[in-house]
């Protein structure tokens, strides 16, 4: 095993540890950036040192067709390759079964690609997958698990959780490096329970240096997201690192490391930076939008990054519209912000006052209580208390659009909800994303508003209202 995992502070279910790999010494909770074939797109390692990374994620599958692994060995590994003294993952190949679907052919030996770069079939296997892996040097690697989408049911979920616990043998047998590079098992199941149970118990029984849970973040419901979160981070053993592939949203990064999650990797930072939106502790701007344009403050105020210490959103504004460099300066601060949570969750474990940072974060994403109810039940099995943060639902909300601040504003009233009036409460949140779906649109909640999404919309609307009133 090369990894030591020592957890330093806890509450409750959430926990804050030093994992020490082969390359570099990480703090968890954390947050992994997506260099799929060693880069992130538009920024150098420079800058992602500047910003506090601590892992960077890799591709086994496109690293594999371009440039190729024996290049990459030859090269001295994927760290030299790249210039990256700190720590490195690749994945195994296996979310390609549902993102190139149109293009593998899953069988017991492995699965068969048709390459997107030259038309040529690929065969991976578990046995290749890591013998790649190895070749390219990351400090950890998954085994290649038979990955399905969470919204697929009935026999193929067995199949696919009884397929990884067979490969998981097959990964660790040919596994050359043990001493320098730590495999993880990756938890399939679906969304079934007794399924996960089994997969968990396989995979702990093989003593592993660290396990992640896959198979989500695949368009499940967030009630069944969460249960699966915590129903595996409550079965993994304590002293290990626990993954949860393929999240990135910065609430589901706070709810999963209050279930006791450590590790998260995702390419939502980064792609929503290159359609012009970044990240703030109020929730996301959409720098595109023409308010921007004579705005002269930070993107945020609290943030420490470089590009909201040096420009405004007006400049900022100005690129995302026309010249790469605002998709590269959002990148940037975005990432940032995912580090500073990161940070910070790492530091309110550590100085037992993680409860109010959950509260906070949730007060500024949800400034009139409307935390969704599965965010709700998933705090309440965390052991949070957000009571605090919770709209009362006695009382109504009504909400409107603002063109000039590219927001939504709330005001509470104690009379009958109008055709204008949004439900937005704990236990009902359909309301708030319908004005969250039609943010761009002036005069949200009005009839005009309404007319110009067209029917859909002020259904959906309107069946908020009614259900508020039935509530």
């Amino acid at each position: 095993m090369a990894l030591r995992f020592e957890v330093i502070g806890r509450f409750n279910r959430a926990r804050a540890a030093i994992l020490t790999l082969p390359h570099f010494l990480c703090q968890t909770p954390l947050f992994m950036p997506v260099g799929t074939q060693g880069t992130i797109k538009g920024l150098a390692n420079s800058q992602l040192e500047d910003i506090g990374c601590q892992i960077i994620l890799g591709n086994t599958y496109h690293l594999a067709l371009r440039p190729n692994a024996e290049l990459i060995d030859d090269m001295g590994g994927l760290h030299n390759f790249m210039n990256w003294k700190r720590a490195l993952l690749t994945d195994s190949g296996g979310f390609q079964m549902v993102s190139l679907l149109h293009l593998a052919d899953i069988t017991e030996e492995g699965v068969t690609f048709q390459s997107p770069v030259d038309g040529k079939p690929m065969l991976l296997t578990p046995e290749e997958s890591i013998h790649i892996q190895n070749k390219i040097g990351a400090d950890i690697i998954m085994a290649l698990d038979d990955v399905v989408k969470t919204t697929i049911t009935g026999p193929r979920i067995e199949e696919a959780m009884n397929r990884t616990l067979r490969w998981i043998d097959r990964c660790i047998a040919a596994h050359k490096k043990p001493d320098e590079q730590n495999l993880f098992g990756i938890v399939q199941g679906g969304l079934d329970p007794v399924l996960r149970d089994i997969c968990v118990k396989g995979l702990v029984d093989r003593d592993l240096p660290g396990y992640a849970i896959g198979g989500l973040a695949g368009g499940e419901d967030k009630g069944s997201f969460w249960r699966v979160v915590a129903q595996c981070t409550a079965s993994l053993p304590d002293d290990k690192p626990r993954y949860v592939m393929g999240v990135g949203y910065p609430l589901d990064i706070v709810v999963c490391s209050a279930l006791g999650a450590d590790m998260y990797d995702c390419v939502y930072p980064t792609r929503t930076a290159r359609f012009g939106t970044a990240l703030v502790p109020e929730g996301i701007l959409k720098m595109k939008h023409k308010a921007m344009a004579d705005d002269y403050r930070p993107i945020d105020s609290t943030c420490d990054c470089m590009v909201c210490k040096k420009y405004t959103r007006a400049y900022i504004h100005c690129l995302v519209t026309k010249d790469a460099m605002g998709s590269q300066l959002l990148s940037y601060h975005n990432l940032r912000y995912m580090i500073r949570l990161s940070k910070n969750l790492h530091m309110s474990i550590l100085e037992g006052r993680f409860p109010q940072f959950v509260q906070e974060f949730l007060r500024l994403q949800f400034p009139k209580g409307d935390v969704p109810e599965w965010v709700c039940n998933a705090m309440e099995v965390a052991g949070i208390d957000i009571s605090s943060c919770c709209f009362d639902c006695s009382s109504n909300v009504s909400t409107s659009y603002s063109s000039d601040t590219d927001s939504i504003s709330y005001s509470s009233t104690s009379s009958s909800p109008s055709s204008t009036t949004v439900a937005s409460c704990a236990c009902f949140d359909v309301g708030r994303k319908a004005v969250v779906k039609s943010r761009s649109l002036v005069g949200i909640g009005t009839k005009r508003g309404m007319r110009r999404r067209g029917g859909f919309w002020s259904k959906l609307l309107m069946r908020s209202t009614n259900d508020y009133r039935r509530g």
